[in-house]
């Protein structure tokens, strides 16, 4: 299967930008990242928290195959409804430092939307040791559940 979510990580540097289109209006694809029953969902993590403002906070825990707990948070610092999240991420008992994500919404038609994900790594190598994991991967799956998931609800 093609990767609709593109990934582009330039040699050297500690970003990432990384692009989807949906056909989904705005509105719908916001809800993705803003409501924790739709989160839950695509991600197939459990939302102990998400408090979707500006100077919120989250906290996502996720079970491996094997019955390991996994978990997930960061701080919501901007918050503009169908327009832009900026949010710290952080894997709890992982070598990953915590990461900055800007995440833009965008309205291309009343039926489909663009989201823009810049991403800003501690350093170089940690992107890089993020990448060697089946992250690209992952991403275009996640970014495939919000799309099935959401068609359902328009």
């Amino acid at each position: 299967m093609e990767r609709k979510t593109k990934i582009n990580a330039e040699e050297g540097k500690q970003e990432l930008n990384i692009t989807r289109e949906f056909d989904l209006p705005v509105e719908l694809l916001f809800k993705a990242y803003e409501e924790a029953e739709i989160v839950e969902q695509w991600m197939g993590t459990k939302v102990l928290k998400l408090e979707s403002k500006k100077h919120g906070a989250y906290q996502f825990e996720t079970t491996d195959p094997m019955g390991n707990k996994h978990a997930f948070n960061g701080t919501i610092h901007e918050f503009i409804p169908e327009k832009k999240i900026t949010r710290t991420f952080e894997m709890e008992n992982t070598p990953f430092d915590a990461w900055l994500e800007y995440l833009d919404f965008e309205k291309l038609t009343d039926d489909t939307s663009k989201l823009t994900m810049h991403v800003i790594y501690r350093s170089v190598v940690q992107r890089d040791q993020l990448l060697q994991m089946p992250f690209a991967q992952g991403i275009n799956m996640a970014h495939n559940r919000i799309q099935e998931i959401l068609s359902k609800l328009k």
